[in-house]
């Protein structure tokens, strides 16, 4: 994360801040060179895990914790993000160093992590306004190849053969959104509603496994300051083991997304800006991974925009509450019907 060129630093707001002096002398006991006046500012990014940048002598770390309030039961576990990114070290996926876990919450009221601060861009909008078409045809190579490098990850290798249940992973998810989603409901979405009963129905027959990412998009990639190759993956939160075309279902989406907060996608003139199709995003994953070709990964698409759905609805819901990390939680609420509706248009005009 960085200060130019990364999310806005802002100052910790009333709602999410915390006992920075005991945050301190309890990191001064646990990191070394952990010495001097500490600055803490808050990412004013993301809407799920709150983020902060903790400056401190000549250094700089970030640290993510639990949002505060009555949180789903399955929600915001940092400790799995953690244990994810420490796991990936040594693999050829890009993931930021991993220093501290806390899951004392007498230390700031909630469990958190301390990792490195890993310097460099992040591009929110993944049209990726400001680069250049080598820029950017580069970027989504680096992307792409830093995907298939972590689905060919073998868990049980890196200590993460429990992390998930690799059968029945789309069953369970389409249920746990679905659950989550009525649990945050705040009106009724008709698209919602046809998308929990079709989605169960119409199942893939494959069962195959992978690490999934579960966020994958440019906005949690930091990219070098004059580079555009991929320097760390972030926002681990979603990783599990499951079907590794739901990342790449998760991406494509935005091929066939009418609105994205991020800026415009869909109907762009890839070519001339060096960005690849959504044909084109799958044979480089297809090089990339080794596989000869994909051809169910619109039901991934669909299934994408209806988890998608039922995350914005809780950060609605928790912005409604006060709780939420980014100010625009209220702002975004919207989005849940406008996910929705396209995962169902999808289903109407291709499946």
């Amino acid at each position: 994360m960085s200060e130019n060129g990364g999310p806005p630093l802002v100052d910790v707001s009333a709602a999410l801040s915390f006992d920075e002096r005991a945050l301190k002398i309890y990191l001064q006991d646990k990191l070394p060179d952990f010495e001097g006046d500490l600055t803490v500012r808050q990412f004013n990014a993301g809407q799920s895990n709150p983020t902060y940048q903790l400056a401190i002598g000549q250094r700089k770390y970030v640290l993510r914790k639990k949002p505060p309030g009555t949180l789903l039961p399955s929600a915001h576990a940092v400790d799995r993000e953690f244990r994810v990114m420490d796991a990936l070290r040594d693999t050829p996926v890009p993931v930021p160093r991993m220093l501290h876990l806390s899951q004392d919450p007498s230390v700031i009221g909630s469990d958190f992590y301390v990792m490195e601060m890993v310097e460099g861009r992040v591009f929110h909008d993944p049209s990726l306004p400001d680069q250049t078409p080598d820029e950017r045809r580069a970027f989504y190579h680096s992307f792409i190849k830093a995907l298939a490098d972590l689905h060919a990850v073998n868990p049980e290798a890196i200590g993460l053969a429990d992390f998930g249940r690799p059968t029945g992973f789309l069953s369970r998810q389409v249920q746990r959104w679905s659950k989550q989603y009525v649990a945050t409901e705040t009106e009724t979405i008709a698209a919602m509603d046809k998308l929990m009963e079709w989605l169960p129905a119409n199942l893939p027959d494959d069962d195959e496994a992978s690490i999934v990412h579960g966020d994958y998009r440019p906005g949690n990639a930091i990219v070098g300051a004059k580079s555009p190759e991929v320097l760390a993956l972030l926002d681990w939160e979603l990783c599990t083991l499951g079907h590794p075309l739901a990342d790449l279902g998760y991406m494509c989406a935005n091929y066939h997304a009418e609105s994205l907060p991020t800026g415009r996608f869909k109907g762009l003139d890839f070519k001339a800006l060096g960005i690849p199709t959504e044909q084109e995003f799958l044979d480089l994953y297809c090089h990339y991974s080794g596989r000869k070709k994909i051809t169910n990964h619109l039901f991934f698409v669909v299934f994408s925009f209806f988890r998608s759905a039922a995350i914005i609805q809780g950060v609605y819901k928790r912005g409604l509450a006060g709780n939420a990390s980014s100010h625009r939680a209220l702002e975004l609420g919207h989005l849940a019907r406008v996910r929705a509706e396209n995962a169902w248009n999808i289903v109407d005009r291709y499946m």
